[in-house]
């Protein structure tokens, strides 16, 4: 932990205290009224009130100095010097059709498949224990698809903004927008991984060192396809031509249940839907990738876990600061110190005139 100070120009204010003091020390030499003898008003001694008259003069000191540092800025925090020279672009294309309301269990607690995709990914690459350590220096990026494939994270390294993104892929809510175009949001992810150099010299510039050392797809689908302009084979051809790496994912188990709402009560009904497990695995075998197909929430883990082992990154050395204003502390003690030194001057230590 260090303190950090971001306007330290600042500073050269407080040259102006001394400046200060004299002006007000000029301006408090006021009229003389003659006395034979002040004798006896020195052997009275001082009071109390005489003996504190100078801690209004002492508040506004401390309040200009107090100030004088809020405006330098004072950051505290730590930095972290980490360079990263290689990473891997990934590109998560998640099915969002109705099909994904049906339940599993994961640790404990029931949720929907698409929630549960979401948790798994978002402990993929933030960290979720021991064998899911994060993928900070890679390149992330997010597409959700049902009857058309839409771009929910362009391909970054500010990981952060990954949980409120998530939270805005849910379940398609009205039938027209139901599907299962696999073949589009395949080809868009692998249009998106083409560009990712591009992409990455606008985020960062030119002269950064970071390099993309390989471009997977993780691709999640619990359907068929039955919608779009490109078949998933043709798709698969496109990421196969660019050098991209597809890793299929069936999710979905034969006692898949769904909770349906109703006047009555929370009702659940077996829930069928039929995999392409066939299309998916011609993809990953077209890509170099592989298929795998998740029963349950653990193994969908596992699967992540697997892919995590095989794609690692190559780390050299990221600047990461991560500083906090404590410009506020100093800004409101120092109000507060004024605030009392008007107070004192117009009570206890008024003077007259």
């Amino acid at each position: 932990m260090n303190i950090h100070f971001a306007s330290p120009l600042a500073f050269l204010l407080l040259l102006l205290i001394p400046l200060l003091i004299g002006l007000n020390a000029l301006k408090g030499k006021g009229g003389a009224i003659r006395f034979s003898t002040i004798g006896h008003a020195a052997r009275a001694g001082k009071s109390l009130r005489r003996r504190v008259l100078w801690l209004p003069t002492l508040m506004r000191i401390l309040a200009l100095v107090l100030l004088i540092i809020a405006l330098a800025r004072p950051q505290t925090g730590r930095e972290e010097i980490k360079e990263i020279s290689k990473g891997i672009a990934i590109e998560m294309v998640v099915d969002r059709s109705s099909s994904m309301a049906a339940e599993l269990e994961y640790e404990g607690e029931r949720m929907t498949r698409l929630d549960a995709v979401k948790r798994v990914f978002e402990e993929f690459v933030m960290g979720g224990g021991r064998d899911l350590p994060g993928r900070p220096n890679d390149l992330i990026g997010m597409i959700h698809f049902a009857r058309f494939a839409d771009t929910v994270c362009p391909l970054t390294l500010a990981h952060g903004a990954l949980p409120a993104f998530l939270k805005s892929v849910r379940l398609v809510q009205t039938r027209e927008e139901d599907g299962t175009a696999i073949g589009d949001a395949l080809a868009l992810a692998a249009a998106r991984l083409k560009t990712a150099e591009e992409s990455l010299k606008m985020q960062r510039g030119k002269a950064d060192p970071y390099t993309i050392k390989s471009k997977i797809i993780v691709l999640l689908s619990d359907g068929e396809n039955n919608f779009g302009k490109r078949t998933p084979l043709q798709a698969a051809e496109l990421a196969a031509q660019w050098g991209i790496k597809v890793y299929t994912i069936a999710i979905g188990g034969e006692d898949a249940v769904t909770s349906i709402q109703t006047p009555l009560g929370v009702y659940k009904i077996p829930s069928r839907q039929r995999v392409d497990t066939k299309t998916l695995q011609a993809i990953a075998e077209k890509t170099g990738g592989f298929f795998r197909q998740a029963e349950d929430a653990d193994s969908l883990r596992d699967i992540y876990e697997e892919i995590d082992r095989m794609e690692k990154s190559e780390i050299e050395s990221v600047r990461f600061v991560d500083y906090k204003e404590s410009f506020i502390w100093f800004a409101l003690t120092g109000f507060v110190l004024i605030f009392c030194e008007t107070l004192l001057r117009s009570t206890l230590l008024r003077r007259i005139p």
